[in-house]
């Protein structure tokens, strides 16, 4: 028969007349605690002696555990054969509250090992060593393996491609640059979604063709549309694996990339007559706009011109769309706004000991960045109803 653990009446107006701080308070729960679970782990035990003839009580081993009122040393009651496995807290168990969890936030938000230490000694009078703090956020990293292999929709109207640099440690302690690139998908229910993050050193075909591919072996089927930062190499991947895919280079990196190379006394001047450029209400006037501009500054600034010129195909797509989806693919706004509240919280960080730890902080800043990705975005049923047309023979088997 099962022993059920009976909690006596307490006198707690006896309790506080020994209590005159907070820090008294504090003791007495760290004591509740200690005696409760040290009772549940006996009834635990006399249970299982019940159950099982042949075992003896072996007394009792000490155990340090953490909790949301500090460290609280544990008699642990054993049997001789060792076959006892307490359940109230398990054999390896060295947490009992949700300081691991609250751990892994305080990082999220970039507060540093060392921040995080004397804020957990603070609220729960827990010292706890670097090494130990690491090997805490060092959980993380299989539910990042689990989410970066994860199995993604069949079709995403809209793919953002973009890449952050940042200072990672090499092999040989020295910080060089690496680039995190981002694919943020926008699903047929017009949600965003981080589809995946890769790190490389370098760009070009053979990276992303490994990154379209990744996508594609993840169950992406259809990509209508993707919008990107004129990442080198990346058309010709993407139309490798996906052929219909309509490539759009971002205008706005466009536009900064080009105003880099005007002198400052003309970049108003200039920035006007390149506005009827991008945004002329057709193609033809956009191109008629584009020899204005080539005219008046093609001789004085022909990197600004020309780097128009040659990209114009993929950077003029969005004139063949309606403004409601002129808006929201001409510019990869969406992931620059991602961007920013990922520098937000890494900008205080000289550089990163290593990719892992790079992607990690970008991961769980992600996470929290999700929560915000329940809604559709704006317009979002005028831009499918007119993708559905558009794209008829592409979408109808998933639109249903």
């Amino acid at each position: 028969m099962r022993k059920e653990a009976v909690m006596k009446d307490i006198d707690f107006k006896e309790l506080s007349k020994n209590c005159k701080s907070i820090d008294d308070i504090n003791k007495l729960t760290k004591q509740f605690m200690k005696n409760m679970i040290e009772n549940m782990l006996n009834a635990e035990i006399e249970e299982f002696s019940e159950n099982n003839e042949n075992i003896s009580r072996n007394g009792y081993y000490s155990k340090t555990v953490r909790s949301d009122s500090g460290e609280i040393e544990l008699n642990i009651p054993r049997d001789r054969k060792s076959e006892f496995a307490p359940q109230v807290v398990k054999k390896g168990q060295k947490n009992i509250s949700g300081i691991d969890e609250k751990i892994i936030s305080m990082y999220a938000r970039g507060m540093s090992l060392r921040d995080i230490e004397k804020q957990v000694k603070e609220m729960y009078d827990v010292d706890m060593s670097d090494s130990l703090l690491s090997r805490i956020i060092e959980k993380i990293t299989p539910e990042i393996k689990a989410w970066q292999g994860r199995t993604l929709e069949a079709v995403y109207p809209i793919v953002y491609m973009d890449a952050m640099v940042f200072k990672v440690k090499d092999d040989n302690g020295f910080y060089k640059n690496k680039a995190l690139h981002f694919a943020i998908g926008i699903n047929i229910e017009g949600k965003k979604d981080l589809l995946g993050m890769w790190i490389t050193n370098n760009e070009g075909s053979k990276f992303w063709l490994s990154i379209v591919t990744d996508l594609k072996n993840r169950g992406v089927e259809d990509i209508l549309i993707a919008s990107v930062d004129g990442l080198k190499g990346f058309s010709e991947a993407i139309n490798s694996v996906y052929p219909q895919t309509i490539v759009q280079r971002c205008i706005i990196h466009q536009i900064r990339y080009s105003i880099k190379y005007v002198g400052s006394k003309y970049q108003k001047e200039f920035m006007n007559d390149l506005k009827k450029v991008y945004k002329a209400p057709t193609k033809d006037n956009a191109e008629i706009a584009l020899l204005e501009l080539e005219e008046k500054w093609g001789s004085k600034y022909p990197l600004a011109v020309n780097s128009w010129k040659n990209n114009w195909e993929e950077l003029s797509t969005y004139f063949e769309y309606t403004e409601p989806i002129r808006r929201i693919i001409y510019t990869t706004n969406t992931v620059e706004g991602f961007n920013r509240q990922i520098r937000k919280i890494t900008k205080t960080k000289g550089g990163f000991n290593s990719d892992e730890s790079l992607f990690r902080l970008t991961y769980l800043i992600y996470r929290d960045i999700s929560k915000k990705w329940q809604k559709s975005i704006s317009n979002w049923a005028e831009i499918i109803s007119q993708f559905g047309i558009i794209f008829q023979d592409r979408l109808e088997k998933y639109l249903g």
